[in-house]
């Protein structure tokens, strides 16, 4: 178990919330709206610093708090994380007591993968969703990406905004312009490069999961499509000089569209079966077998990568499978992986998964709520 306690305050609808894990799988089940995926996603955060359901701490907060505050216990060593969420002044996160002058340092002890029914949409959603996912992969495997992806963010909202300011002169704007060219073929080929590296890594695990889960009837194939022009030999320095000339030359139609045409922000992941878009001709369930694929990839790369099992969080994504898959997922996991899981019901947990787990239901999840300060 890496996961040994759970604390929260003010977070989502927790007032105050307290959970001991004694068991390495945790089923957390309950009617929506009594906190199941708020749990999860207050693991996630702590695990990574980044929730998929939502982009604003201030929307994690109780409504009424100045703050939220999750702590968990983690390890063998009882290793101690914070994270504090204020609606002004930002996070702080602290590891053993200690404030960190980076949050990145918060990520490690807590490895996690997370697996949702807004998942689901990965096949069929938009090219953003598939970014955010190979972004999470890669994040667990190199959490320092977290700082290019948000360097590169600040870096495209400042780029918009030049373009709104027609007080500036023109020399001016162009001399701007030049110096966000520089920064941002820079830190988009380390983008491109950590993509493009993980996708690899994982199209050979995802296309034999695709293969055992169609029974041999079906390939699949990852294709990285960058939003930049990249040479077929991977190297930075001719990548970043490819970069900043491509964005040169944009610029008249970056002017006219109003947004920059270059970069990893328009990047896209093809997912093709037997040579097909799934997006477009996959069945329903070729896409719920395909999803499921990248997902036990991700779990078996990051395990491999790592040297650890990740903790897993499946967030009310039985219910949208069907119980072949269900019971695949299940067996995927086996006794390796610390699990939470959370559900409406019980119904698919059987024999020895409802046996050696630990059980939150409705009432229990109430009675973890205590007036202690946490």
């Amino acid at each position: 178990m890496r996961l040994q306690k759970l604390q929260l305050k003010g977070f989502r609808n927790h007032e105050r919330l307290e959970l001991t894990l004694t068991e390495p799988r945790l089923l957390v089940i309950g009617p929506n709206g009594i906190g199941k995926s708020n749990l999860l996603e207050a693991v996630e955060l702590l695990g990574s610093l980044r929730s998929h359901r939502c982009s604003q701490d201030r929307d994690l907060i109780q409504w009424d708090q100045p703050r939220a505050l999750l702590r968990a216990e983690v390890g063998e060593d009882r290793d101690q994380l914070e994270l504090e969420l204020r609606r002004s002044g930002g996070r702080q996160a602290r590891r053993n007591g200690k404030t960190l002058e980076r949050q990145l340092d918060l990520i490690g002890p807590l490895r996690c993968i997370g697996f949702s029914a807004l998942d689901l949409d990965l096949v069929r959603g938009e090219p953003a969703l598939r970014r955010q996912w190979l972004d999470r992969v890669v994040l667990q495997l190199e959490p320092v990406y977290a700082e290019l992806i948000s360097r590169y963010s600040r870096l495209l909202r400042q780029r918009a905004q030049l373009w709104r300011q027609r007080s500036v002169r023109r020399e001016e704007h162009g001399a701007l312009l030049d110096a966000f060219d520089v920064q941002m073929a820079l830190v988009s080929t380390r983008i491109h490069r950590r993509r493009r590296r993980a996708l690899s890594r994982l199209e050979p695990i995802a296309a034999r999961w695709q293969t055992h889960l169609s029974k041999g009837h079906e390939e699949l194939r990852l294709s990285y499509v960058p939003g930049s022009r990249l040479g077929d030999e991977e190297a930075e320095e001719p990548w970043r000089l490819s970069i900043e000339e491509q964005l040169k030359a944009q610029r008249a139609e970056e002017e006219r569209l109003g947004s920059c045409r270059v970069g990893p922000h328009r990047d896209e992941i093809a997912l093709m079966i037997d040579g097909q878009p799934a997006r477009r001709f996959g069945s329903a369930g070729q896409q719920r077998s395909l999803v499921l694929a990248l997902k036990l990839a991700e779990l078996e790369l990051v395990t491999e990568l790592c040297g650890e099992p990740p903790l897993l969080l499946l967030d009310d994504v039985l219910a949208e499978l069907d119980p072949a898959r269900q019971q695949l997922l299940l067996d995927a996991v086996g006794n390796s992986h610390q699990c939470l899981i959370s559900a409406t019901h019980l119904d698919g947990f059987e024999g020895g998964w409802r046996k050696h787990a630990q059980i939150l239901d409705r009432n229990e999840l109430e009675q973890t709520v205590t007036s202690d300060k946490v």
